[in-house]
């Protein structure tokens, strides 16, 4: 056995021989991911009693750079196993990653990753409007929220925040072509007429429809619900979670039946109750594996999911970082 292989058939050849090596091992080490984020926690319990093997959580809310951080900085034996990152971060880090593909591989869609299998979409999202219907109209487009009475908020600063930038982006949408300069211009003109808010003060939310929708049915069955979202008709973009394993991970093949058991049926369905959208969603729907209540919960898509390229995020990363604080302050 290989339990650094870059395959099931080839490290272990059975998936019962990787199961009897990660739980000789006994441990595994995650980072930034906290358990009420798309459903985690339901995911890691599962793994835990399926395998039996502990599951260490360090630094929950480490947003995706972070992560990378904190491997650098590990005593030996305490570095994550596995990352759980954006795609941009995942790109410019690929070196840094073990390549290892899933057994699921094929159900994965190819703009989602890396063709060697250093990292590959784990769920993903719809960029979203959450909004207060006893306060404002149910908006269908981005440009509605230029409207009187809309009270706008990104999550984070999009410098910072990867949800924040890809709000900054749906917004720069024009016929599924991006332009940063577009985005920035919007929120400018939402800051220049007072409607530009911190998220505690708005009545309008750009954000994933994971993050919206997990709010949305908090209230969903109250007579007059507090939370509602969509997905803007003007801005179907998409952004993907990426999976990687940790070339120095203490716990190899633990490493890689997280893996395993994060892209089976079962996990991929609790991450959909989450609200989040799973990688091979498509492929399992195909197949009737899909949990079809938890998608009928999903903010339905109008149009052609976007998803950025890496250009057009390198480019627009630029742009903003040259103009985002010299015209929002």
């Amino acid at each position: 056995m290989n339990p650094s292989a870059a395959s099931l058939a080839e490290g272990f050849g059975t998936m019962e021989r990787l199961v009897e090596t990660a739980r000789r091992e006994g441990q595994l080490n995650l980072v930034g991911v906290p358990r009420d984020w798309v459903n985690f926690g339901a995911v890691m319990d599962r793994f835990s009693g399926e395998y039996g093997i502990r599951v260490n959580v360090a630094e929950p809310r480490a947003s995706s750079a972070r992560e990378i951080e904190v491997a650098d900085r590990a005593r030996p034996g305490q570095a994550p196993d596995v990352f759980d990152v954006g795609m941009d971060v995942a790109i410019a880090n690929a070196n840094r990653f073990a390549p290892y593909k899933v057994a699921a591989w094929q159900d994965i869609p190819d703009g989602g990753k890396d063709p060697a299998g250093h990292w590959y979409a784990g769920y993903g999202g719809m960029m979203s409007i959450g909004y207060d219907p006893r306060k404002v109209p149910a908006p269908r487009r981005m440009a509605d929220l230029l409207r009187p009475g809309y009270a706008v908020a990104l999550p984070g600063d999009p410098l910072r925040t990867a949800s924040a930038f890809h709000g900054v982006m749906a917004a720069s949408l024009r016929d599924g072509r991006p332009e940063a300069r577009r985005g920035l211009e919007f929120f400018t003109r939402l800051r220049q007429s007072g409607a530009f808010k911190p998220p505690s003060q708005a009545n309008a939310l750009v954000d994933w429809d994971y993050v919206n929708a997990a709010k949305a049915a908090e209230s969903a069955g109250d007579a007059k619900p507090e939370w509602k979202v969509v997905v803007p008709a003007d801005a179907p973009l998409v952004s993907y979670f990426a999976q990687a394993i940790n070339r120095r991970a203490p716990h190899p093949a633990a490493a890689r039946l997280w893996e395993e058991f994060l892209y089976g049926d079962e996990a991929q369905n609790l991450l959909l109750k989450g609200f989040a959208r799973p990688a091979r969603m498509e492929a399992m729907e195909m197949k009737g594996t899909l949990d079809r209540d938890a998608a009928r919960r999903l903010p339905a898509v109008p149009g052609t999911p976007v998803l950025l390229s890496v250009p057009e995020t390198d480019a627009a990363k630029n742009y903003l970082k040259a103009n985002w604080v010299r015209s929002m302050g």
